[in-house]
């Protein structure tokens, strides 16, 4: 077998002879779980759907286990090749095991008759989903959460070696997306079945996700680990974040901070002060934190929330530079809000802030 098991060389894809997205050269491997990530309008679905045959490619072409995708024959290339899409089946007087089972089709005869050992891989595949419940229900009468778990049984029971699948947490709560995400990463790393999908949750992209492709304009624009990709500057231009922030850190998205000079100064350590930091933020009132060393959480969340962080290096005992600037964001504060400080070796002239606080009116213990 080919080092990589899908490959796009040079691929143009778009609609009506008109190029969208051109030079798109992706290498994946075996097992592999590679995400689609970039603005609504993009372009990672026509990609997805160029990939699996839906679309003609304008130019280029995909091998697929060193073979050109488009040799195979649509029979040869279901038992290869499962898609789960967005759009919203409506089957009529089917139910969720007849939904499944029609993932066998690729293996039956010109009849489609299911025998005992098919029967046997849909019953499996229900099974790998937790939807066994689920096989006599009518498959329009179920949440969108159940059908897309039915929609991946159904791709499972074809055996494929690769899934697409497009946005498929979409429409899901937290519970489900997660559920979902879990079963194709076991797939992929216990089952060697490579995933292929787009995603709009880029913080569950880049804990799941071997390698991440970002999709923006005429181009790929960044292709990667998602440690290389998930940058708070390549995030931002991405997605053209103008008002608010990517936090590499978590993973997460914040809200722009308030602006304006500090009007509080809290004083924290060791995670204690992100709950001060994000009621703050919601309050709208600009804030400087500190003294926090740069390996601590809580300067992990102040430093994209707060007007101003008073830092140390970490592991260095607290120098005479950072300790007289805290000292005059104190002085300058409207209030001083001592969210909880651990003191150890590192960190003793924190005692000393910390008795100089307690001496202001303006001082707050946050409970």
């Amino acid at each position: 077998m080919a080092e990589y098991y899908l490959q796009t060389e040079n691929m143009a894809v778009g609609y009506d002879r008109k190029t969208l997205i051109h030079d798109i050269c992706i290498r994946i491997k075996k097992g592999e779980i590679v995400t689609l990530i970039g603005p609504n309008g993009s372009g990672k679905s026509t990609i997805l759907k160029s990939i699996t045959r839906q679309l003609k490619l304008i130019g280029g072409k995909v091998i697929l286990d060193a073979d050109d995708l488009h040799g195979y024959s649509y029979r040869k290339l279901s038992t290869k090749m499962a898609v789960v899409l967005t759009e919203r089946m409506k089957p009529e007087m089917m139910t969720c095991h007849d939904i499944v089972a029609t993932g066998r089709y690729p293996y039956t005869g010109k009849l489609g008759i299911l025998s005992r050992e098919d029967e046997k891989k849909v019953e499996e595949a229900l099974a790998a989903v937790h939807a066994l419940e689920l096989g006599n229900r009518d498959f329009r009468a179920i949440s969108d959460g159940q059908r897309q778990r039915v929609l991946l049984a159904r791709a499972i029971c074809q055996e494929p070696d690769i899934i697409i699948l497009d946005e498929p947490t979409s429409f899901l709560d937290i519970r489900h997306k997660l559920e979902l995400l879990s079963i194709l990463r076991n797939m992929a790393k216990e089952k060697q079945i490579t995933v292929v999908m787009s995603l709009h949750e880029i913080d569950l992209a880049q804990k799941i996700s071997d390698k991440i492709i970002c999709v923006k304009g005429e181009i790929i624009s960044y292709c990667g680990e998602p440690e290389k990709i998930f940058q708070g500057d390549i995030i931002r231009d991405l997605y053209q974040i103008d008002k608010g922030y990517f936090d590499p850190c978590f993973g997460s998205i914040e809200l722009p901070k308030p602006e304006g000079d500090p009007e509080v100064f809290v004083l924290s350590a060791c995670g204690s002060g992100i709950p001060v930091f994000r009621k703050l933020q919601k309050e709208n009132k600009p804030f400087a934190a500190g003294i926090l060393y740069k390996n601590d959480i809580d300067y992990q969340v102040a430093r994209v929330l707060a007007s101003e962080v008073v830092t140390e290096e970490p592991f260095r005992e607290i120098g005479d530079r950072a300790l007289e600037r805290a000292r005059t964001l104190m002085r300058q504060a409207k209030v001083v809000i001592n969210a909880g400080v651990t003191i150890g070796a590192c960190n003793q002239r924190m005692e000393v802030l910390l008795a100089e606080a307690e001496e202001m009116k303006h001082y707050v213990v946050y409970k």
